[in-house]
């Protein structure tokens, strides 16, 4: 089978994979060393993408209301209602929400449909939940969305802060070449975050600011380098305005002041002020810490504030970093698909900009104001203001917030059409049209990652089923409502319109320019190599902004702005806890991917959430029971992790999960709707929600050759090597366990070998067939205590029914634990065993004995933290 040279469908690294197809419907996947945001490291997402390309859940047929239909019927179907919607109630109202796993083909094509053709902006993008916020504050301080440096930037940086960003799990490539540069130069490295992660675990200095607090921290920052004589003051005089009362503004903001306001020993605000004062090549790296805020724009402002007063910016090993989420974020926003933008980095308001690309497209018309960004269009479903919707590549069921009210609201627009690869999901469930999609390995097109680089995907599989190309099903929409300038027959002609309306807008003014690619051929496109932009017609490719000015605003000159921090919604008797979300290592946004993985489920197999030790004993909280997180919008259910890493009043619970792998993990359920008042983007990290113990009659643990289907107020399930694994909990008692397992495992008419003990409600069934396992169910009043990761493994395999039933292998076979390497499958507890009897005293040392973190490297950092947990653990033994 021959090689593809493609890019990692998750976060926006942009990672160069080569696939070569196995012959069977799967892939060989390894990381592709020419490729130079990653040059051949993979992530433990990325080196299991060959796991994720089965066809079980897929959507292969296009289905309305439930029941299979042609394409034909289908397209006809929804070009009809969506052209009679919009001639009965205007164009606005229809909407389409889209997503950064698009392809920026498919983006491209979508955005000019509704923003050309139907003539409005309802187009909004599941990026306006992770980095609207920067949009907004770049085009504030430099007069247009540009990401001004590159990933070379952080290995020659001599101080990088990691500010909201748990880099080392999230972005976990650009987090090694961050340790290799810490290695091999001493790079420093510095965590604000308020609570302590991975990434915080392998920083220099970590400070733990209290939550909302960021925008006084960096005020205290630039009024502390003004102070010590560390502006650039010949950059200022010559590129930024607003100097003065921005100085002004923050004068107040002392280093005591400062401390105080965010929680911190002025000692450690004193040691990092100092270490940027006197360091010129500093880069800050933030993330979803600071976009996902009510006061988002703001937090980014106060950033480049600093990198902008200090004159590093645009400079090897210097500037201002935004790390975007999604693998083409930035392509989305390069095309248009935000409700408040124009493809090209053209204003939506500007009438110059709106006639040059009407002109362009042939349009007929365009809207001349901003559309409904995303919580005001699910909003506007539920009010009935938009009654036709079609939601691309997204599962905004779950990810949205007040997620409860937004599925809702799906099920309410009078027509809602859904593109997607999977056939279930909380999102599909509400919709009335299905288009089967393709996936990643499918499809072909091209992305942008965080530093402006243009790569490819390409497919390397066979489209399955009768899925089709997102922008091969637009087009042929738009063909249906009588659109002309949709006739595409490749990705590359898309391309190549993209690339020359990008050569408009360079004229213009603006930043970005692709025009030198809009004469590609065919075979050229296929061939493309990675390229940052711009890339115009004439002049250098690529490299870093702002070093000598030349910004868009109109007089060409940078703004610094005066912000203040708004302030959190207050503590109150019924939501006493700030809840934080975020990701976990091995799971990727709703999981529709990541959770057909065995490998990555063996990382963390169900939601929990994060206690600080003296919230859990004042709220009686056990370390693995269960606690109920409720808002005014809903509740969910998670387990309790009890831990120091998350601050006292707060608690953290991850964003994956969903309705197809938990009874009640959606944490989007209970968020709140705050978002900034300028780039729209909700503030995820900050509701106030109520904790307490859930309190069930009993807990359970199951593995099962067959899919479980579970009855029972809390369950949480992945799948294993062999089969399933699922985590239980019920608000009643079960009369008979045997009924029980044999209706949740599917195992009518097998009779277990068991043991129960009723007065201590304890129960252990184990089914087996042939003298293999099959399934088997463990049973407390308390959290189960069962050797997971062994029995997981157990499923198919020659055991005995006392072996199975015990729980837990013999003393010749210890248990590993819960993997901490993917890769080679290494589990917590067989790397602790090898820290303390052979004392390793390195990560190198774990690896050399182990493997354990010598492939994708992203369990290097909970390496690190076992071996500096290592003495205490010494201690307690």
């Amino acid at each position: 089978m021959t090689e593809t040279h493609t890019t990692c469908p998750y976060c926006g690294v942009g990672c160069g994979v080569i696939a070569k197809p196995d012959g069977t419907g799967g892939a060989v996947i390894s990381g592709d060393t020419a490729h130079p945001a990653n040059f051949g490291r993979l992530c433990s997402k990325g080196a299991a993408l060959g796991e994720t390309l089965g066809l079980e859940g897929r959507l292969l047929h296009p289905t309305v209301d439930g029941v299979q239909q042609s394409w034909d019927a289908t397209l006809d179907l929804v070009a009809k209602r969506f052209s009679s919607t919009i001639a009965e109630y205007g164009p606005d109202s229809v909407a389409f929400y889209v997503s950064g796993q698009l392809l920026t083909e498919d983006y491209y094509v979508a955005n000019k449909l509704m923003k050309g053709f139907i003539g409005s902006a309802n187009i909004d993008t599941n990026s306006r939940l992770c980095m609207a916020s920067s949009v907004a504050g770049h085009k504030r301080a430099f007069g247009t969305d540009t990401v001004p440096g590159t990933y070379e930037d952080l290995e020659e940086a001599d101080l990088i802060l990691l500010v909201g960003s748990n880099l080392a799990w999230c972005h976990p490539v650009l987090h090694q070449r961050i340790m290799a540069a810490k290695e091999s130069r001493g790079t420093q490295v510095v965590t604000l975050d308020p609570r302590r992660t991975a990434t915080s675990d392998t920083a220099d200095q970590h400070l733990g600011l209290r939550s909302g607090t960021d925008i006084t921290f960096f005020n205290g920052l630039l009024a502390y380098l003004h102070a010590k004589g560390a502006l650039d003051q010949a950059y200022l005089n010559s590129h930024v305005s607003s100097v003065d009362d921005v100085l002004a503004h923050v004068a107040p903001f002392s280093v005591a002041h400062v401390a105080e306001v965010c929680g911190l020993p002025p000692t450690e605000v004193d040691r990092l002020y100092a270490a940027f004062a006197r360091t010129e090549r500093v880069v800050t790296i933030y993330s979803q810490g600071i976009n996902q805020a009510a006061d988002g724009t703001d937090r980014v402002n106060a950033i480049l504030n600093c990198h902008l007063a200090t004159g590093r910016i645009g400079r090897p090993g210097m500037g201002p970093f935004s790390v975007t989420g999604q693998p083409n974020a930035m392509g989305g926003r390069e095309v248009g698909g935000l409700a408040n933008m124009l493809a090209a980095h053209l204003d939506i308001e500007n009438i110059a900009h709106r006639d040059s690309v009407r002109a362009f497209w042939d349009a007929p018309r365009m809207p001349d104001a901003q559309g409904h960004k995303a919580v005001d269009m699910f909003d506007a479903c539920a009010s009935g203001e938009i009654k036709a919707l079609w939601i691309m590549c997204t599962n905004p069921a779950v990810s949205m917030p007040r997620a409860d009210a937004v599925a809702d609201a799906i099920s309410a627009c009078d027509f809602t059409v859904v593109s997607d690869i999977m056939e279930r999901t909380d999102t599909t469930a509400r919709a009335d049209v299905l288009l089967p999609a393709t996936g990643w390995g499918e499809k072909d097109g091209t992305v942008t990652n965080s530093e402006r680089r243009i790569s490819r995907q390409r497919a390397f599989l066979p489209a399955p089923g009768e899925a089709r190309h997102d922008w091969a099903i637009v087009s042929d929409v738009a063909r249906r409502m009588g659109f002309a300038g949709f006739d595409y027959e490749t990705p590359a002609e898309i391309f190549r319109e993209y690339a020359a309306l990008t050569g408009i807008a360079a004229q213009l003014g603006k930043d970005l320019s692709i025009a030198g690619l809009a004469d590609l051929s065919g075979s050229d496109y296929d061939a493309m190599a990675p390229v940052q932009w711009p890339v115009p017609a004439d002049g250098p490719v690529g490299g870093r902004f702002f070093a000598d000015g030349g910004f868009y605003t109109p007089d060409r000159r940078a703004r610094m702005l005066a912000v203040s921090q708004t302030a959190l919604p207050e503590p109150d008797a019924a939501y006493p806890f700030t809840l934080n979300t975020g990701r976990v290592r091995d799971h990727w946004h709703t999981m529709t991917r990541t959770a057909t993985s065995t490998t990555l489920s063996q990382h963390i197999a169900e939601p929990f959430v994060e206690v600080h030790p003296q919230d859990a004993e004042t709220l009686a909280l056990g370390d693995a029971t269960l606690a109920r997180i409720e808002s005014p919008h809903g509740m969910l259910v998670a387990r309790v992790k009890v831990t120091d890493r998350t601050a006292r009043g707060s608690v953290f619970v991850p964003m994956h999960w969903t309705g197809q792998w938990t009874a009640r993990g959606r944490v989007d359920a209970v968020v709140d709707a705050r978002r900034d008042p300028v780039s729209g983007q909700p503030a995820l990290k900050s509701s106030r929600v109520s904790l307490a113990p859930f309190e069930p009659r009993w807990y359970a643990f199951g593995i099962s050759a067959r899919e479980p289907s579970p009855d029972c107020a809390y369950w949480a399930k992945a799948k294993v090597p062999g089969g399933w694994r699922i985590e239980m909990a019920g608000a009643q008692d079960e009369a008979d366990w045997t009924a029980f397992a044999n209706r949740t495992f599917d195992l009518d008419g097998h009779t277990p070998i068991s043991v129960t003990d009723a007065a201590r409600g304890e129960a252990r069934l184990a089914y087996l067939g042939e003298g293999r396992a099959q399934a088997a169910l463990f049973v407390s009043r308390e959290p189960v205590q069962a050797a997971r990761a062994y029995l997981s493994g157990a499923l198919g395999a020659g055991q005995d029914a006392a072996t199975l039933l015990a729980g837990r292998p013999g003393r010749d076979r210890p248990e590993p634990g819960a993997t901490v390497c993917a890769c080679f499958n290494v589990g917590v507890n067989t790397i602790s065993a090898a820290i303390l009897e052979g004392g390793l005293a390195s990560v190198e040392d774990v690896g050399a004995a182990l493997q354990a973190g010598t492939n994708c490297g992203s369990c290097r950092p909970e390496i690190a933290s076992l071996i500096a947990q290592a003495p205490t653990r010494m201690a307690a033994e």
